[in-house]
């Protein structure tokens, strides 16, 4: 039965993000989620409070041993904070994951700026991952840093953008549009047919914390399970829209969705 997902990203200690969301999305509906981890953080709803960094040594064989045992039917990589760990990634995504759909959730900076990917990761982010990837998802911010810093400020912008950045490599590309303003908010795909904008009435909450990872992994997680792409993220995004609307609310800052509610079924399923 396929739906192995192996997810490489950092731990958040509050549960709502990175290494936590993954499993936590995966698990919903309905795959089998393996984490490699990419760094420890001491974090909550109001930021990041400290940080362990998982040498590329260690990183590398976390994802070697499971995907020469279990295998894996997709891959997400979430936040990842130097040049070692990305070229790390890459050389077992090349020996022991070729052809294996990559969803790459290209996190520049998370949290308020506390953690950040410098200029050489962000070089061989690209260079390595980005270029071979299924699907690269960045949000607004991300796309901008991805595009040369060009301000994205409409959604013919946004547009254009992601055609851009199918340039780089990536087989498709979906900037999402959860950090624009407005009554609503809009994502867009750009692969080899075109560019398509997915839209919906903004969900009224602050409690957005670890939607860009959800999202990821939730696509992630279709592939892995044999859904074509469009499908993948129609149903992550229902997902996610469904995570955001029933999120508890816990925590003094931002707090994480809901991911462990009752899912709703999916067209298809």
């Amino acid at each position: 039965m396929k739906g192995r997902v192996l997810v490489v990203a950092s731990s958040d200690s509050s549960g709502g993000t990175g290494i936590p969301a993954d499993i936590k999305a995966v698990t919903a509906l309905k795959g089998y989620a393996m984490p490699a981890i990419t760094a420890i953080t001491a974090q909550n709803t109001t930021g990041v409070h400290g940080v362990l960094y998982i040498p590329p040594e260690f990183v590398a064989p976390q994802m070697r041993v499971v995907l020469q045992d279990l295998g894996a039917d997709a891959v997400k990589v979430g936040l990842v904070l130097n040049a070692g760990v990305v070229d790390a990634i890459a050389n077992v995504l090349e020996a022991d994951a070729k052809g294996v759909p990559l969803v790459l959730d290209p996190i520049f900076t998370a949290t308020g700026g506390t953690l950040s990917l410098d200029d050489e990761g962000h070089a061989a982010l690209t260079r390595r991952l980005a270029f071979v990837a299924t699907l690269l998802t960045p949000n607004l911010e991300e796309a901008v840093l991805l595009c040369g810093g060009e301000l994205i400020t409409t959604l013919e912008e946004q547009c254009a953008a992601a055609e851009m950045l199918r340039t780089i490599g990536s087989r498709a590309v979906l900037i999402k549009g959860g950090h624009g303003t407005g009554p609503e908010m809009h994502d867009v795909l750009a692969t080899a047919d075109g560019v398509e904008v997915f839209s919906a009435p903004r969900v009224d909450t602050q409690h957005t914390r670890g939607i860009g990872s959800t999202l990821a992994a939730a696509i992630a997680t279709g592939l892995a399970q044999g859904m074509e792409l469009r499908p993948a993220i129609q149903r992550a995004r229902a997902y996610v829209r469904q995570a955001l609307a029933a999120a508890p609310g816990h925590g003094q800052g931002r707090g994480a969705l809901n991911h462990s509610f009752a899912v709703a079924p999916f067209a298809g399923e």
